[in-house]
């Protein structure tokens, strides 16, 4: 197993990396930690497999950008976003903050525990981590969860036994509402302004 020690970017990471620090004025190349970690994060991703930010890569990137390591490191540990160890092929990360607690998210919970994920653990065969996360924003969607990249709202149950289904089998479920509204648009369609729909 490698250390990361030789980590580097690729050639369309490195130019990304540059069109990144320099939208920050000279001095201020530190506010491009956040999205230099996403970067490598999705470098490390396409690499191995499996999106998550090693103590090398964390160290790569501060280094690049004048940073004590310690500091990037208090950023990537802050954030939910960043990985500091490995996780499964699908991160399923379930919203836990009250608008989605009202509208199910336990229900959502069980059906993940029910497959056999556990709660900030990674299944044995590697495809699925189950994190319980604060608001990821789509409260008038709850209850919902963000699986790697792509949000999945208006979840039960049987929907979300359905999506973890859908994964295992290789196959992509529909994102968003699995409901079928559209945005936050209320459950039904408009109530208000028909007239401008």
């Amino acid at each position: 197993m490698t250390d990361f020690s030789d980590f580097s970017w690729t050639a369309e990471n490195a130019a990304e990396a540059q069109r990144l620090i320099g939208l920050y004025p000279p001095g201020r190349q530190a506010s491009a930690i956040m999205p230099l970690l996403w970067l490598a994060q999705y470098q490390m991703r396409d690499e191995t497999g499996v999106a998550w930010l090693p103590v090398p890569v964390i160290e790569f990137v501060a280094a690049q950008i004048g940073m004590p390591y310690i500091r990037a490191y208090e950023v990537a540990s802050f954030y939910t976003m960043y990985n500091l160890k490995p996780i499964g092929r699908f991160h399923v990360q379930v919203c836990g903050t009250t608008p989605c607690m009202l509208r199910g998210s336990d229900d959502v919970m069980k059906a993940c525990k029910d497959k056999g994920l556990k709660k900030y653990g990674t299944t044995d065969d590697g495809l699925f981590t189950l994190t319980e996360v604060e608001c990821l924003g789509a409260c008038a969607n709850a209850p919902m969860v963000q699986i790697n990249d792509e949000n999945y709202e208006d979840l039960t149950y049987d929907s979300m036994t359905a999506i973890l289904d859908m994964l295992a089998r290789g196959e992509m479920p529909k994102v968003g509402s699995q409901i079928g509204r559209t945005a936050s648009c209320p459950d039904g369609g408009p109530t208000t302004l028909t007239d401008m729909v």
